[in-house]
């Protein structure tokens, strides 16, 4: 059941997801606020718009896996 107590196995599992999942959002946002610099610095705005789109959607993206994992492993199938 969902209101079960967390095992010590569990809690540890989640906190590693955590762990992992904000290496990989740091890991993109370095990536594309890179190629936000660069747009800016070329003046394309466009461009520049698009990667911001990108982000924004590659946190929301991350955030989703991110629960759906720690979900799987409340439920103990992680």
């Amino acid at each position: 059941p969902a209101s079960a107590p967390l095992s010590e196995e569990q809690k540890a599992r989640l906190a590693e997801i955590d762990r992992v999942y904000k290496g990989k959002q740091a890991e993109r946002e370095i990536f594309l606020k890179q190629q936000l610099d660069a747009a800016y610095a070329a003046q394309n705005l466009d461009e520049a718009e698009k990667i911001k789109q990108q982000l924004a959607n590659e946190r929301a993206r991350l955030e989703e896996e991110r629960e759906a994992e720690k979900e799987r492993v409340r439920r103990g199938n992680g």
